[in-house]
Protein backbone atom coordinates (compact mmCIF):
# COMPACT_ATOMS: atom_id res chain seq x y z
CA UNK A 1 0.00 0.00 0.00
CA UNK A 2 1.35 3.60 -0.83
CA UNK A 3 2.90 5.66 1.75
CA UNK A 4 0.35 8.33 1.31
CA UNK A 5 -2.49 6.17 1.57
CA UNK A 6 -0.92 4.64 4.85
CA UNK A 7 -1.05 7.82 6.16
CA UNK A 8 -4.55 8.82 5.13
CA UNK A 9 -5.82 5.92 7.25
CA UNK A 10 -3.40 6.99 10.41
CA UNK A 11 -5.21 10.46 10.32
CA UNK A 12 -8.65 8.71 10.04
CA UNK A 13 -7.70 6.29 12.82
CA UNK A 14 -6.61 9.44 15.09
CA UNK A 15 -9.85 11.18 14.54
CA UNK A 16 -11.57 8.18 15.14
CA UNK A 17 -10.15 7.54 18.73
CA UNK A 18 -9.92 11.61 19.92
CA UNK A 19 -13.45 12.87 18.29
CA UNK A 20 -16.88 11.77 18.75
CA UNK A 21 -18.79 13.04 15.60
CA UNK A 22 -15.58 12.20 13.48
CA UNK A 23 -17.54 10.54 10.55
CA UNK A 24 -18.60 14.45 9.80
CA UNK A 25 -14.88 15.63 9.22
CA UNK A 26 -13.71 15.65 5.63
CA UNK A 27 -9.48 15.90 5.08
CA UNK A 28 -8.52 17.65 2.31
CA UNK A 29 -5.25 16.12 0.77
CA UNK A 30 -3.41 19.39 0.10
CA UNK A 31 -1.45 18.00 -3.34
CA UNK A 32 -0.15 21.58 -3.68
CA UNK A 33 3.77 20.99 -4.98
CA UNK A 34 3.49 17.38 -5.39
CA UNK A 35 3.59 15.87 -8.64
CA UNK A 36 0.94 14.45 -10.09
CA UNK A 37 2.63 10.82 -9.68
CA UNK A 38 2.24 11.05 -5.75
CA UNK A 39 -1.03 12.02 -5.51
CA UNK A 40 -2.44 9.19 -8.29
CA UNK A 41 -2.33 6.51 -5.24
CA UNK A 42 -5.18 8.70 -3.38
CA UNK A 43 -7.05 9.09 -6.73
CA UNK A 44 -7.47 5.54 -7.02
CA UNK A 45 -7.98 4.58 -3.52
CA UNK A 46 -11.04 6.42 -3.86
CA UNK A 47 -9.97 9.70 -1.86
CA UNK A 48 -12.29 12.79 -2.98
CA UNK A 49 -11.09 15.61 -1.68
CA UNK A 50 -8.29 17.69 -2.88
CA UNK A 51 -6.60 21.43 -1.95
CA UNK A 52 -4.32 23.53 -4.07
CA UNK A 53 -3.36 26.81 -3.76
CA UNK A 54 -2.58 28.01 -7.13
CA UNK A 55 -4.87 28.39 -10.07
CA UNK A 56 -2.40 27.81 -12.88
CA UNK A 57 -0.98 24.62 -10.72
CA UNK A 58 -4.14 23.03 -10.61
CA UNK A 59 -5.05 23.59 -14.02
CA UNK A 60 -1.83 21.84 -15.16
CA UNK A 61 -2.31 18.76 -12.77
CA UNK A 62 -6.04 18.60 -12.65
CA UNK A 63 -8.27 19.63 -15.76
CA UNK A 64 -7.62 16.21 -17.58
CA UNK A 65 -8.34 14.12 -14.32
CA UNK A 66 -11.89 16.01 -13.44
CA UNK A 67 -12.66 15.22 -16.41
CA UNK A 68 -12.55 11.70 -15.92
CA UNK A 69 -13.47 11.40 -11.94
CA UNK A 70 -16.15 14.36 -12.18
CA UNK A 71 -16.77 13.07 -8.57
CA UNK A 72 -13.28 14.77 -7.19
CA UNK A 73 -13.61 17.32 -5.21
CA UNK A 74 -11.21 20.64 -5.94
CA UNK A 75 -10.84 22.92 -2.90
CA UNK A 76 -8.95 26.49 -3.70
CA UNK A 77 -7.72 27.40 -0.36
CA UNK A 78 -4.71 29.60 -1.47
CA UNK A 79 -5.07 33.20 -2.31
CA UNK A 80 -7.48 34.22 -5.12
CA UNK A 81 -6.60 36.83 -7.23
CA UNK A 82 -9.69 38.78 -9.17
CA UNK A 83 -7.88 38.03 -12.88
CA UNK A 84 -7.82 34.51 -12.06
CA UNK A 85 -11.45 34.12 -11.02
CA UNK A 86 -12.62 32.90 -14.60
CA UNK A 87 -10.51 30.04 -14.76
CA UNK A 88 -10.61 28.90 -11.15
CA UNK A 89 -14.60 28.94 -11.44
CA UNK A 90 -13.85 26.00 -14.29
CA UNK A 91 -12.16 23.77 -12.09
CA UNK A 92 -12.66 24.50 -8.39
CA UNK A 93 -15.72 23.05 -6.31
CA UNK A 94 -14.77 25.27 -3.03
CA UNK A 95 -13.24 28.34 -2.80
CA UNK A 96 -11.69 28.80 1.24
CA UNK A 97 -10.14 32.04 0.71
CA UNK A 98 -13.14 34.76 -0.03
CA UNK A 99 -11.78 38.08 2.14
CA UNK A 100 -12.60 41.14 -0.02
CA UNK A 101 -16.25 42.72 -1.38
CA UNK A 102 -14.12 43.09 -4.56
CA UNK A 103 -13.73 39.13 -5.14
CA UNK A 104 -16.53 38.40 -4.12
CA UNK A 105 -18.34 40.46 -6.87
CA UNK A 106 -16.29 39.32 -9.55
CA UNK A 107 -17.28 35.38 -8.47
CA UNK A 108 -20.89 36.68 -8.39
CA UNK A 109 -20.59 38.10 -12.09
CA UNK A 110 -18.92 34.38 -13.20
CA UNK A 111 -20.99 32.31 -11.86
CA UNK A 112 -23.67 33.93 -13.78
CA UNK A 113 -21.66 34.11 -17.08
CA UNK A 114 -20.40 30.28 -16.46
CA UNK A 115 -23.76 29.25 -15.18
CA UNK A 116 -22.35 27.49 -12.12
CA UNK A 117 -22.63 27.38 -8.52
CA UNK A 118 -19.58 27.17 -6.39
CA UNK A 119 -19.21 26.88 -2.70
CA UNK A 120 -17.56 29.81 -0.76
CA UNK A 121 -15.87 29.56 2.62
CA UNK A 122 -15.06 33.48 4.19
CA UNK A 123 -11.37 33.23 5.14
CA UNK A 124 -11.54 35.33 8.78
CA UNK A 125 -8.34 37.06 9.78
CA UNK A 126 -8.57 35.28 13.40
CA UNK A 127 -5.34 36.61 14.48
CA UNK A 128 -5.35 40.30 13.08
CA UNK A 129 -2.04 39.91 11.86
CA UNK A 130 -0.86 41.99 8.64
CA UNK A 131 0.63 40.15 6.49
CA UNK A 132 -1.89 37.72 6.30
CA UNK A 133 -5.07 37.60 3.83
CA UNK A 134 -8.52 37.23 5.74
CA UNK A 135 -11.19 39.88 6.45
CA UNK A 136 -11.18 41.30 10.48
CA UNK A 137 -13.80 39.54 11.95
CA UNK A 138 -15.36 42.58 13.13
CA UNK A 139 -16.68 43.54 9.69
CA UNK A 140 -17.89 39.73 9.18
CA UNK A 141 -21.41 40.34 9.55
CA UNK A 142 -21.22 42.64 7.05
CA UNK A 143 -19.26 40.88 4.22
CA UNK A 144 -21.65 37.52 5.01
CA UNK A 145 -24.50 39.67 4.48
CA UNK A 146 -22.72 41.13 1.36
CA UNK A 147 -21.68 37.73 -0.21
CA UNK A 148 -25.49 36.63 0.34
CA UNK A 149 -26.90 39.71 -1.62
CA UNK A 150 -24.41 38.40 -4.41
CA UNK A 151 -26.14 35.23 -4.35
CA UNK A 152 -22.80 33.46 -3.27
CA UNK A 153 -23.34 30.10 -1.99
CA UNK A 154 -21.51 30.77 1.99
CA UNK A 155 -20.88 27.53 3.17
CA UNK A 156 -18.81 28.32 6.24
CA UNK A 157 -15.56 30.01 7.52
CA UNK A 158 -11.78 29.77 7.13
CA UNK A 159 -8.69 30.45 8.97
CA UNK A 160 -5.17 29.71 9.22
CA UNK A 161 -4.12 30.94 12.85
CA UNK A 162 -0.80 32.88 14.00
CA UNK A 163 2.15 30.22 13.34
CA UNK A 164 3.68 31.29 17.18
CA UNK A 165 0.19 30.96 19.51
CA UNK A 166 -1.32 28.22 20.50
CA UNK A 167 -4.34 27.37 17.84
CA UNK A 168 -7.01 25.85 20.31
CA UNK A 169 -7.78 29.99 21.79
CA UNK A 170 -8.45 30.94 17.81
CA UNK A 171 -10.15 27.44 16.81
CA UNK A 172 -12.93 28.31 20.12
CA UNK A 173 -13.60 31.71 18.69
CA UNK A 174 -13.73 30.39 14.94
CA UNK A 175 -16.71 28.18 15.91
CA UNK A 176 -18.30 30.64 18.08
CA UNK A 177 -18.56 32.67 14.96
CA UNK A 178 -19.69 30.19 12.40
CA UNK A 179 -22.32 29.36 15.16
CA UNK A 180 -23.12 32.98 15.14
CA UNK A 181 -24.21 32.69 11.34
CA UNK A 182 -25.62 29.20 11.38
CA UNK A 183 -23.16 28.47 9.39
CA UNK A 184 -22.73 24.48 8.76
CA UNK A 185 -18.94 24.14 7.55
CA UNK A 186 -15.82 25.73 9.08
CA UNK A 187 -12.55 25.19 7.16
CA UNK A 188 -9.22 24.61 9.60
CA UNK A 189 -6.76 22.69 10.88
CA UNK A 190 -3.55 21.40 9.43
CA UNK A 191 -1.09 18.58 10.08
CA UNK A 192 -0.13 20.16 12.73
CA UNK A 193 -3.04 21.03 14.70
CA UNK A 194 -5.56 18.83 13.14
CA UNK A 195 -7.02 17.33 16.45
CA UNK A 196 -7.49 20.43 18.22
CA UNK A 197 -9.16 21.98 15.33
CA UNK A 198 -11.37 19.35 14.90
CA UNK A 199 -12.09 19.25 18.58
CA UNK A 200 -13.56 22.73 17.88
CA UNK A 201 -15.97 21.60 15.12
CA UNK A 202 -14.11 21.80 12.06
CA UNK A 203 -15.39 19.93 9.19
CA UNK A 204 -12.63 20.47 6.31
CA UNK A 205 -9.24 20.12 7.49
CA UNK A 206 -6.44 21.05 5.32
CA UNK A 207 -3.64 18.12 5.86
CA UNK A 208 -0.91 18.43 3.51
CA UNK A 209 2.80 17.22 5.08
CA UNK A 210 1.13 14.22 7.22
CA UNK A 211 0.09 13.37 4.19
CA UNK A 212 1.98 13.03 1.18
CA UNK A 213 5.43 13.85 2.79
CA UNK A 214 7.49 16.42 3.54
CA UNK A 215 7.71 19.55 0.74
CA UNK A 216 10.94 19.52 -1.00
Amino acid sequence: MHKSIVNLNLIKEDLKAKIINYHNIKIIAVSKTFPFEAIMPLIEYGHLDFGENKVQEAINKWTEIKLAKPNIKLHLIGKLQTNKVKQALKLFDYIHSVDTKKLAKKIADEELKQNKKIKIFLQINIGNEEQKSGINKDYLNEFYLYCKNLNLDVVGLMCIPPAEAKSEIFFKEMALLTKKLDLKELSMGMSADYIEAAKNSSTYLRIGSDIFGKRS
